[in-house]
């Protein structure tokens, strides 16, 4: 994967959690607010302050997730972003799991491939 393939698919994966968040924030519970700046998402529950960040990493090629849980770092692996470290667990998978902890009720974000 060329750097200009790998910032391609990181932005589309970033506007797509932010897009899914900002509608789940307007047809749900979760009190949720995403602020953007350049490979930088910021996703900040309002309840209780807390905040998520995912971020591109184009040297590395692998977004980077930063949770009250921990750091994350996930590599492309096919067309699905894989936890780097683990191997198996899948971005969007990992990120629910994030969401639904720190936001206080369940949430299932999915990548649309």
């Amino acid at each position: 994967m060329t750097e200009s393939e790998f910032l391609q698919q990181a932005e589309a994966t970033l506007s797509q959690i932010e897009a899914t968040l900002e509608e789940l924030a307007n047809t749900s519970d979760l009190d949720v607010e995403c602020t953007r700046s350049g490979n930088v998402l910021e996703i900040e529950f309002i309840d209780n302050g807390t905040k998520i960040i995912v971020n591109s990493q184009a040297p590395m090629k692998e977004l980077w997730v930063a949770a009250k849980s921990g750091g994350f770092h996930f590599k492309v692996d096919g067309s699905k972003w894989i936890n780097s470290r683990d191997g198996g667990v899948e971005l969007f998978a990992a990120l629910s799991k994030m969401v639904s902890q720190q936001g206080g009720i369940e949430v299932t974000l999915s990548d649309a491939n």
